[in-house]
């Protein structure tokens, strides 16, 4: 996921007087929770957590967070010989201040190790920095498809990218018979990526198509909806946020569109409800790579887990919970087999291969994850159940 465009390379390179006092500066804006039952004395390794925690689209990073959190609590309360401080930095999704936030974690703070970026853009940001200082990071949600093609040997993620979400819809779509699909963007680098590559992959399997971009920043996108009531899909597909797909949502029911409406991982959130209003968000679609399971339909361990986050944070389980669990559980492994520097975890991360409580951790040898399975999920009510596999489920 990206909230804005990447950043230029070269602010990989910047240096001198003014870098060092803006890390110095930093410091404090990088918020450093309590993570893990305390230090305790003995050895200790810090791991970071870097996402939107106060911006539009928090409610899409909090989970992930707390699920690492909760990890690392679980792993510390073993009294192990390495305990694990979690510190976070809050991005807000913007990608300017990723870069900074991260200069300071590697610089001043001295992290091992970085779950995150959330979001594909500050990903694209800060992947660099971490490059070049040998930090290893596994996002739990960050999916653009190039994140995976700069040859990073320090980058790793716990979720499929948009090309297997794009292929997942595009099973989805033609099995529930949609032979005309309108898609829309908020011409962001995620939103986009995601809705060409699931235009493609409809196309591929025979359906009409148009397409839209709508402003992010925006409110009034009837323009967008007179061309979809004028296309008239069975289909209305937005690559984006929760943010914006609730407000083109709530106007594309109030303006008369009938048919199905979906959205990806961006928008997997209460926040769509919300935003959509509870009586039009009826029945919308959403697909995700991430898996939530809190029945342990899927895999034993994905019910312990659901219970062990609700009595913790008093919340179901959430869009991400699960993988940033499993990002804090690749981190954990290496810790627990001895590694506490950063390249010895690195070399570490390459031969994990443990069953997390979504996915098997395993990753390529680009950081890719092994598994890419794609979920669809269907609004019920307030809530977001999970109705299956892309390759199994379907709506008429």
């Amino acid at each position: 996921m990206e909230r804005l465009g990447t950043l230029r390379r070269n602010m990989m390179r910047i240096t001198g007087a003014v870098a060092v006092s803006a890390v110095l500066a930093l410091g404090a804006v990088a918020c450093g929770d309590s993570d893990d039952g305390g230090s305790g004395g003995g050895n200790e390794v810090t791991l970071g957590f870097m996402g939107d925690l106060t911006g539009e689209n928090s409610g899409l990073v909090i989970p992930p967070k707390q699920g690492a959190q909760l990890a690392i609590e679980q792993y510390n309360a073993t009294n192990p010989k390495t305990k694990i401080k979690l510190k976070t930095y809050d991005s807000q999704g913007k990608p300017e201040q990723a870069t900074s936030l991260a200069l300071g974690a590697v610089k001043q703070d001295k992290i091992a190790g970085l779950i995150g970026p959330a979001f594909s853009g500050e990903s694209q940001s800060v992947g660099p920095i971490l490059e070049e200082a040998k930090i290893p990071s596994v996002s739990p949600s960050a999916t653009n498809i190039t994140l995976a093609e700069k040859g990073w040997k320090y980058w790793h993620r716990v979720v499929a990218d948009d090309a297997a979400q794009s292929a997942g819809v595009g099973t989805f779509a033609t099995n529930s018979g949609m032979k005309k699909v309108f898609l829309v963007s908020d011409n962001q680098d995620y939103g986009k990526g995601l809705a060409d590559a699931i235009e493609k992959a409809v196309k591929a399997k025979g359906a009409q198509t148009q397409s839209d971009a709508v402003d992010d920043k925006g409110t009034d996108y009837s323009s967008t909806v007179n061309k979809i009531n004028q296309f008239k899909p069975d289909l209305v597909y937005f690559g984006g946020y929760y943010a914006v797909a609730g407000r083109l949502f709530k106007q594309l029911r109030e303006g008369g569109y009938k048919g199905k409406m979906m959205s990806g991982d961006g928008s997997l959130a209460s926040g769509l409800i919300e935003g959509t209003g509870k009586e039009n968000a009826q029945g919308a679609l959403l697909s995700c790579g991430c898996l939530i399971d809190p029945t342990g339909k899927t895999n034993p361990k994905a019910k312990k887990f659901s219970d062990d986050y609700k009595a913790k944070f008093g919340s179901e389980v959430a869009i991400y919970s699960t993988e940033g669990f499993d990002a804090a559980t690749a981190f954990i492994e290496a810790v627990k087999a001895g590694k506490t520097e950063p390249e010895d975890i690195n070399t570490y991360l390459k031969t994990i291969d443990v069953q997390g409580v979504g996915k098997k951790i395993k990753f390529a040898e680009n950081g890719e994850l092994a598994t890419e399975d794609i979920f669809i999920y269907e609004v019920e009510g307030d809530k977001l159940p999970l109705l299956g596999n892309s390759n199994e489920a379907k709506v008429s």
